[in-house]
């Protein structure tokens, strides 16, 4: 039996790391365009603003206030690198 111990608890962990990447790293409601991870300064021009949520897997889905339209960015991880990362949190 002990001979998939380690198997199990790599599943495990990976299970886990992939329900922590759902959750929500922080929130902005801003109209800067001055973001580290901002590639798109047009949407917050002549004042708009727009709110930003960075999730646990690196990205960011921004919403534009005006129109509603949702623009994702940045990269997600996956595997190994979402793995390293559930781990480096403590979680």
């Amino acid at each position: 039996m002990t001979q998939y111990r380690q198997s199990v608890e790599e599943q495990r962990t990976r299970i886990a790391a992939e329900k922590w990447a759902k959750g929500v790293n922080n929130v902005h409601i801003h109209g800067l365009s001055s973001m580290w991870y901002d590639d798109r300064p047009e949407d917050t021009s002549d004042g708009k603003t727009v709110t930003d949520i960075q999730y646990n897997d690196g990205h960011i889905q921004r919403t534009l206030n005006e129109s509603g339209e949702v623009v994702i960015m940045g990269t997600k991880l996956t595997g190994q690198a979402l793995i390293d990362e559930y781990q480096k949190s403590g979680r």
